[in-house]
């Protein structure tokens, strides 16, 4: 478990870290770390990904004409990216966190932070990704930390003000991965602590299922009218889902709710977004996958909700309709058409 005085330690000297996965939101959280002087191992899955990443000093593949600090080192060994590291962050894909924390159980450094940056449910399971750390990794008590927020990756190394949320039941180690994140020049980054886990991770995962919603709303040429109602709504479906897996109701207003809610379901950098404005224009789902060329955490996170949803007997309506239009072959239109028909029924946050 980290004590107070390691938690101390870190907070007042350059640490190491291991960031996991290449892809655009951990290179931007290999940017920003690298901006506070912290040493970090970027690694990539594929020797010639990082490789290419040592040599040209750029993400091309995925957050092109950022360019990468010398304090940044790309590598493809995990022996090579955890050794004596200070914190290790998993950026890698929900769908792949489990696989990649069982490839890493060896290598991790007893004492060092474990920051969760994956945003999603595990498919099959439901399972959070401070639970699936948790499950696939021993020792795990007191050093598992969430973030989540409106944190898109190009925006982030562009410079622009960004905010997030580090999330703990260890308080000090919230804190610690605070500090890690703190003091850029100039500062552009900035980290808030929560001890509801449940709350940030949920907003994280169920704002990419709603984003994909607006993005329909946008492709049916519906306008601003609609898409303020799905994404009220849905973050309504989200405050009960929260609720009854024991988050605070409070945290759904914050960064990791509707702050993340806004920007993924408002932007066009969003790949939620994109997915469903395409759904929306009458594409496929495996044509606008295969365009994408990324993961879009929304599509098996949806799956994983509704099943989570009925698990614990919570009513998610616009969620269900989503997972009839990606899932069942239903045409967006004709479920939101059903949606407007439901029982006329009082407005409460949470009813």
């Amino acid at each position: 478990m980290a004590t107070e005085r390691d938690d101390e330690h870190r907070q007042h000297r350059q640490a190491t870290v291991a960031v996991l996965g290449a892809g655009s939101w951990g290179t931007a959280l290999a940017v920003i770390l690298a901006a506070n002087g912290h040493q970090v191992r970027l690694w990539a899955r594929e020797e010639l990904f990082a490789e290419h990443l040592r040599t040209a000093r750029e993400n091309v593949r995925y957050l092109p004409g950022t360019a990468l600090s010398p304090l940044i080192a790309p590598t493809s060994d995990r022996m090579l990216a955890a050794d004596r590291a200070d914190m290790i962050v998993f950026a890698v894909p929900s769908g792949a966190l489990r696989q990649v924390a069982q490839e890493y159980i060896a290598f991790l450094p007893p004492d060092a932070l474990l920051l969760s940056a994956s945003k999603g449910l595990e498919d099959g399971t439901g399972l959070r990704m401070s639970q699936v750390l948790e499950e696939s990794l021993s020792k795990t008590a007191g050093r598992v930390v969430v973030l989540s927020g409106p944190n898109l990756a190009v925006e982030m190394v562009r410079g622009v003000p960004t905010a997030s949320v580090a999330a703990s039941e260890n308080a000090l180690a919230a804190q610690a991965v605070q500090q890690l994140f703190v003091h850029q020049a100039p500062p552009t980054f900035r980290v808030y602590t929560s001890r509801d886990v449940i709350g940030v991770e949920l907003g994280g995962a169920i704002k990419n299922v709603i984003a994909i919603g607006a993005g329909v709303c946008d492709g049916l040429g519906y306008g601003d009218n609609a898409k303020a109602a799905l994404m009220t709504r849905g973050l309504s479906e989200a405050v009960r889902l929260g609720r009854a897996q024991g988050a605070e109701e409070a945290t759904f207003l914050g960064l990791s709710g509707v702050g993340d809610l806004i920007a993924t379901g408002a932007s066009s950098l969003s790949r939620n977004y994109r997915v469903g404005k395409a759904l929306g224009e009458g594409r496929s789902l495996f044509d606008t996958l295969a365009e994408l060329g990324q993961v879009a955490e929304g599509v098996p996170t949806t799956r994983a909700l509704c099943e989570l949803a009925a698990r614990s007997g919570v009513e998610m309506p616009l969620c269900s309709g989503l997972h009839a239009v990606l899932f069942d072959g239903r045409s967006a239109s004709e479920v939101i058409h059903e949606l407007m028909l439901r029982p006329p029924k009082p407005e409460r946050a949470v009813s």
